[in-house]
């Protein structure tokens, strides 16, 4: 069975949002993304066992919007990505972003989208602050 290991929210105020999560549920923050540490584009915070980004978004993934504030998409960590990939194909999943598409710098995961809207994620590298 593959496991979730991240949870990706769609915020317009990131660091809003993981001051009340760390607060509320005491996840500890892993790291902040941007140019500004006071005004990040993304927090990493974890539970220990799951990693959960909160994302100002720059570019619209999903077609919501980028003013859409809530759940984005999760992500499951899997033994080989390549073979996983041929499955979700065969099944005719429809595939978001590419390996081509991932930017410099970024974790490696390949997005594709299952029923009722969902966006997830595919990658054999575990996200900061999860556990494979």
């Amino acid at each position: 069975m593959h496991k979730i290991r991240h949870i990706a929210i769609s915020s317009q105020d990131p660091a809003k949002s993981a001051e009340f999560y760390k607060k509320t549920f005491g996840w500890r923050e892993v790291s902040r993304g941007g140019p500004d540490r006071a005004n990040p584009h993304g927090v990493i915070l974890s539970d220990g066992s799951i990693n959960i980004t909160i994302l100002k978004f720059q570019t619209d993934q999903i077609n919501k919007g980028l003013d859409y504030e809530g759940f984005h998409h999760m992500g499951v960590v899997v033994d080989d990505v390549a073979a996983f990939a041929q499955k979700l194909e065969a099944q005719g999943t429809p595939l978001i972003v590419g390996e081509d598409q991932i930017p410099p710098g970024a974790q490696y995961e390949i997005k594709y989208q299952g029923p009722d809207d969902i966006v997830f994620d595919i990658t054999d590298v575990a996200w900061p602050g999860s556990v494979k």
